[in-house]
């Protein structure tokens, strides 16, 4: 059984897959169409974001047995296809979780005690302190708005800070536990202070996060992503940063980066991004928050146990 590398993955992983008697070879360079014509020839497919998995490309695949994704999102998968090929995909997310919800954190204790903006003053030679007095977030009602692997990291990692954690996960039933108590959505968005989103991204979730959905808090609230760009409309969460209907927002993701992801062209993005950039109630990274050394090896130990499960080799 031959597996086809697309990007390059922690190096534990090829190992272990060829522990198992897989043969691996990688090409980190053929687009999508020069894949075309090699692509039948494999047994599995090991990747993370650099090419695309539409029907067409899937279609050739004919031997084809597992998708492995090196990290969370399948956006780039067309999964229906590749189940209707009978062509199992598997992703990550315990892998990186922890990173997640200890990104998530720091973002928001960036946010609530101005650290961002103090240290580009102080670097500056401003000696700024009465503008940046802090918010602590004990006392303080944390929403989190889906519950999986990284919504219960990002409650594991706050629930030493005083605050009371709840959360809703359309997806899930009987989902509280001891770091989270699990409300209906209109008691999250009664009750919070601050909302941590954690939900994946399909065509159900564009845009879930609106300016309808942001409006029903009723509470001012500070924002917290580290999901997917496209569950949250940007346009509507400036409108919401200018009414002070939002506080300030903790962004690692933007939904306008699928068009120009791991590019130098952000500065072509619409004006609700430059509006982001210039805001001093805004913290932004890009799309980092589950890209840890850790995390690295973590998703390669978790796909290989699943390659070796779904292979009979577990």
């Amino acid at each position: 059984m031959t597996i086809l590398f697309l990007n390059q993955a922690h190096p534990i992983l090829r190992k272990r897959l060829e522990q198992l008697g897989l043969r691996c070879e990688e090409d980190l360079t053929s687009t999508e169409g020069e894949l075309m014509s090699k692509i039948g020839r494999y047994e599995g497919l090991v990747l993370r974001s650099r090419v695309s998995l539409r029907p067409e490309l899937l279609a050739a695949a004919t031997r084809l047995r597992f998708i492995a994704r090196e990290g969370v999102g399948l956006e780039h998968i067309d999964t229906e296809f590749a189940a209707s090929q009978g062509i199992a995909v598997l992703s990550s997310p315990e892998g990186s979780r922890d990173t997640v919800g200890e990104h998530a954190l720091g973002l928001l204790l960036m946010l609530l005690n101005h650290l961002h903006q103090a240290d580009r003053q102080v670097r500056a030679g401003e000696w700024t302190r009465e503008p940046n007095r802090g918010t602590e977030i004990k006392g303080k009602t944390i929403g989190i708005l889906g519950y999986g692997n990284m919504g219960q990291s990002f409650a594991r990692k706050v629930s030493g800070l005083e605050a009371t954690v709840i959360a809703y996960d359309k997806y899930r039933v009987d989902y509280g536990d001891e770091y989270a108590q699990a409300v209906e959505l209109d008691e999250l968005q009664a009750r919070a202070d601050i909302l941590s989103i954690h939900i994946p991204y399909d065509p159900l979730n564009h845009h879930f996060i609106d300016g309808a959905f942001l409006d029903r808090f009723q509470k001012p609230i500070f924002l917290i992503n580290t999901a997917r760009g496209l569950v949250l409309d940007t346009a509507s969460l400036v409108r919401r940063l200018e009414s002070g209907k939002v506080l300030g927002a903790g962004l690692d993701v933007l939904e306008y980066e699928e068009s120009s992801f791991e590019n130098d062209s952000i500065l072509d993005w619409p004006a609700p991004f430059h509006y982001l950039r210039s805001a001093g109630n805004v913290v932004l990274s890009p799309h980092i928050a589950g890209w840890s050394f850790e995390s690295k090896r973590g998703h390669a130990e978790v796909l290989a146990d699943k390659i070796a499960t779904l292979l009979g080799k577990g």
